[in-house]
């Protein structure tokens, strides 16, 4: 388009319909925005200016981050905000984040976790932000400057390019790798501790097996190592499993009664909780991590700390059921099937077909087990299309697509759920091309 062909900011503005309760600033801000966009010709839309315009203002006034119905069978999706959030009523207004009630004092707000902590695992903890925050505070906080002896099997790299060499350059820490990618031994560790090692550092491979001619210290040989030369000895656990599930995994108890003076673990993996990193251990190592200045950066809000407390205290109770993530995983197959032969029975007229099927716990846990399960196959002309219509559904459904057909997982989709569910694949067969 010729530039002078476009219209004035003025112009767009009169012709704008349905935009009231906008502040003119923010009209003219995107009206500009648009009008930039195609006299450049990045605008590929060749709508009127002012339909576009509308669309992007009517885009503002909705949520981005809505519920979904997760069908994919995939308990902590990473996409979908890992594990799903037991429910909770936030405290509107103020609140007694940071004040003592019975003192009449300033207090701290790792009280109201930390308590609940304190009697899941005997140690004392503090959360921050997540895990990758948690690491990184305790290897500054420990060894900046200093050496951390991780075997090289160890060195992994988890979601979004976090990698363990990499955090510990940036906290300072110096590396000492010891052992080989698929072989360590305590002796390796032993000849590696010198003055200037002030921490050995395990890492739980929760993203990834090796398997064949493998081979690493049992955790207590290690901590009594540790006890022996003096040094603290730190497991990064990753997921944070504190129920017996059903396959194998740590459990953080397990870790601090086998001798590791600290530990951190994820809120929202096999917690069953929101986004968090807990740091808990020996209450003199813990203590000095709080008072890193660090610590304030990558402390959590109250809305986090409100959702992990519910967590906690259903874990307090064992009351499995009330944590979605871990419902899903102990649910047996033959309770899904039964759900999922009752929705085929309310979907006249679908090509539907129960079957065996594996649902995957995700997340970056346990990456090779996996849950036996039953599954809907929909076949339709075209899945792809069908797909992007139940993505495009009041409420969400994300399934996947295997052998040109549907899929859907019941195992992640809660029973309150099915009844959305079923209405968005009637509209999608509605819609479809």
């Amino acid at each position: 388009m010729n530039p002078r062909d476009l219209p004035s900011v003025d112009c767009v503005l009169r012709r704008l319909k349905n935009v009231d309760g906008l502040p003119s600033s923010v009209i003219v801000n995107e009206i500009r925005r648009v009008i930039a966009a195609r006299r450049e010709g990045s605008q590929a839309d060749e709508k009127p200016i002012e339909c576009i315009v509308e669309n992007r203002l009517r885009a503002l006034l909705q949520p981005s981050l809505q519920r979904v119905i997760n069908a994919t069978g995939v308990i902590l999706h990473t996409n979908l905000g890992r594990a799903p959030l037991p429910g909770f009523d936030p405290i509107p207004g103020y609140s007694n984040l940071e004040y003592d009630l019975e003192r009449g004092k300033r207090g701290k707000r790792d009280a109201h976790t930390g308590r609940l902590l304190e009697a899941l695992l005997g140690k004392s903890a503090i959360v921050v932000n997540n895990n990758a925050a948690a690491v990184f505070l305790v290897l500054n906080e420990l060894a900046a400057g200093q050496e951390v002896i991780v075997s090289r099997g160890e060195l992994i790299e988890i979601g979004d390019g976090f990698r363990i060499p990499e955090i510990m350059a940036r906290s300072g820490a110096i590396l000492r790798e010891v052992g080989t990618t698929n072989r360590t031994h305590l002796d390796d560790y032993r000849a590696a501790v010198n003055e200037r090692t002030r921490l050995i550092l395990r890492v739980h491979p929760s993203n990834f097996r090796i398997s064949g001619f493998t081979a690493r210290p049992d955790l207590k040989e290690l901590a009594q190592l540790a006890r022996e030369r003096r040094v603290p000895l730190y497991e990064d656990l990753g997921s944070g499993c504190m129920a017996e599930l059903g396959f194998e995994e740590p459990l953080v108890q397990d870790s601090l009664r086998a001798g590791a003076n600290l530990v951190s673990f994820s809120g929202d993996k096999l917690l069953g909780g929101p986004q968090a990193g807990i740091i808990a251990g020996d209450e003199e190592l813990v203590g000095r991590i709080r008072r890193n200045p660090l610590y304030r950066a990558f402390r959590v809000d109250k809305l986090i700390l409100q959702a992990l407390e519910t967590t906690l205290r259903h874990i307090l109770k064992r009351d499995w059921n009330a944590l979605p993530a871990l419902r899903m995983i102990l649910t047996p197959a033959e309770v899904i099937r039964s759900r999922a032969e009752r929705l085929v029975g309310q979907l006249n007229g679908f090509s539907l077909h129960v079957c065996e099927g594996e649902s995957a716990i995700g997340g970056g846990s346990t990456p090779d087990q996996v849950l036996p399960t039953w599954i809907v196959e929909l076949s339709v002309a075209n899945p792809n299309a069908f797909e992007e219509q139940l993505r495009h559904a009041p409420v969400p459904v994300i399934a996947r697509i295997e052998k040109d057909k549907i899929v859907f997982d019941l195992r992640t989709v809660a029973a309150e759920e099915e009844p959305d569910l079923i209405a968005a694949i009637k509209s999608a067969k509605q819609s479809r091309p």
